[in-house]
């Protein structure tokens, strides 16, 4: 099996996929960077106690929450290259999830019903009401689950090369999904995910572990179709033109959510407040670190909607 479609297997797995306390941020290992690709020093880290896992969290900037969850067999350091935009004026909330980065995988079941609920007891824990939403693949599954489950939580949402069901995967990925387990760890030494997790992870010799629980989650089917309608908050879906899902399932998605049901009209009068951006040229492993996706989502989050229209335009030009 090579290397090439080992990385594709895992990274495949991202798109399914007591009163809390704080821990030393010194306990916890730092964020493995280069020179080119640092990141910058957190405002606060540490250990979050929550439903039998310590979740690690790293607060970046001040202004308003945004919390970013990461994909599949990373950490939140994947975030890096856009992490200085991101929080120029937000206080960016990254949390390692269940099993990767920092936060240690447990004996508790995987799943993103779970890990939702987690998150929106690590956003009461840190002291927020209500925050805005950006995850990535896997990230991107609980960010959903916690819309759905805790909509009072969230105030805007970016789901980034996320599906809704399993069936919105090109068919031969589902069956690279189903390769996915411990007998997969050797050939993953030497990519940037196993790297990674070696640099950080509480316990390095859970990886094999790791990849059995993600390999039993992705094998079993799942189609929220039904709760996409509880999305009553602004969404926004971000897809590489390239990516892992099928056009028509992202095209669906955003169907599902309102958007591109009819034509928005001179004056806007039509348009849906949910958006739909795809990017050219990206992938399902590259779009989590492009420039474009901070500069489709910023204005989104940032709840910009005013555009010049044709008249302005002609009038500005007169």
């Amino acid at each position: 099996m090579s290397k090439t479609l080992i990385f594709a297997i895992i990274a495949s797995a991202a798109a399914l996929l007591a009163s809390p306390g704080t821990i030393n941020a010194e306990e916890v290992k730092p964020a493995m960077t280069t020179e080119t690709n640092a990141l910058p020093k957190p405002e606060k880290s540490g250990l979050l106690p929550i439903d039998g896992l310590n979740y690690y969290y790293a607060i970046y900037g001040k202004g308003e929450p945004l919390l970013l969850l990461h994909g599949g067999l990373g950490t939140s350091d994947m975030f890096a290259p856009l992490l200085p935009k991101l929080a120029e004026h937000r206080a960016v909330i990254v949390v390692d999830l269940q099993g990767h980065g920092r936060t240690a995988l447990g004996d508790r079941p995987f799943g993103l019903e779970a890990m939702g609920n987690d998150m929106a007891e690590i956003v009461k824990a840190l002291g927020h009401d209500q925050v805005d939403v950006m995850g990535y693949s896997l990230g991107g599954g609980v960010a959903f689950r916690m819309a759905v489950q805790h909509p009072e939580a969230v105030r805007r949402l970016v789901l980034v090369s996320t599906g809704y069901a399993a069936d919105g995967f090109y068919p031969e990925m589902r069956g690279q999904q189903a390769q996915v387990s411990a007998a997969a760890a050797d050939f993953l030494k030497g990519t940037p995910m196993y790297k990674s997790y070696m640099a950080v992870a509480p316990r390095p010799q859970d990886f094999p572990k790791l990849l059995d629980a993600l390999g039993n989650f992705m094998r079993h089917d799942y189609d929220y179709s039904a709760d996409v309608a509880k999305l009553k908050m602004p969404v926004m879906l971000a897809y590489g033109d390239s990516d892992m899902y099928r056009p028509e399932h992202e095209i669906k998605f955003y169907q599902m959510l309102g958007g591109g049901l009819k034509d928005a009209g001179w004056m806007r009068e039509n348009l849906s407040q949910n958006r739909l951006a795809i990017l050219p040229n990206r992938t399902h492993y590259d779009v989590f670190f492009a420039p474009e996706l901070t500069a489709a989502a910023l204005p989104f989050l940032n709840g910009e909607t005013k555009v010049k229209t044709w008249d302005d335009v002609v009038n500005e030009a007169k």
